[in-house]
């Protein structure tokens, strides 16, 4: 694929790559990475929701979903080589033999279902951060949960893409 994880470029590095003429990194990779956005906004908000006096079992709570949405956030970068491996051998499979490119659509699928996976438990930090995080950050939720979202449906018409 490359000499350097798609996770390690810059952003303008990645944004270059993306806009290039090369099979990867895609629509897949890219969901990945705004899926990796979202949760990071969610991590901000809990950063700044943290130590505000708020009640123990609050605290504790919000403890919980941090650890939960940096860990969904390393996957999700993970992911975005994931794709891009996934996608570079179905490009591979198209000169094989049927039973071939189905091992490789069905690789593929499996990374966009783990897209899939990971913005819906993402998700679930939402409802308990509106009520009890940082309320000057509302709109960064709101952001969150939009690009959590917009990672869900592109991986959605990946799947469609590789059926």
């Amino acid at each position: 694929m490359t000499e350097k994880k798609f996770k390690d470029y810059t952003l303008s590095r990645y944004l270059d790559s993306l806009a290039s003429r090369n099979p990867v990194p895609g629509g897949g990779s890219a969901s990945a990475l705004v899926g990796a956005m979202g949760t990071a906004l969610l991590s901000m908000v809990i950063q700044y929701s943290l130590g505000k006096g708020k009640p123990a079992s609050v605290e504790k709570r919000l403890k919980k979903y941090l650890v939960d949405t940096e860990k969904y956030r390393r996957q999700f970068l993970q992911l975005v080589d994931l794709d891009a491996e996934a996608y570079l051998k179905i490009v591979s499979s198209r000169q094989e033999s049927q039973k071939e490119k189905d091992r490789a659509n069905k690789a593929a699928n499996q990374v966009s279902l783990q897209i899939c996976r990971h913005c819906f438990k993402a998700i679930d930090a939402a409802p308990f951060l509106v009520k009890y995080g940082n309320q000057h950050l509302m709109s960064d939720i709101e952001a969150a949960l939009e690009m959590l979202l917009a990672a869900f449906n592109s991986s959605m018409a990946m799947i469609q893409a590789n059926q």
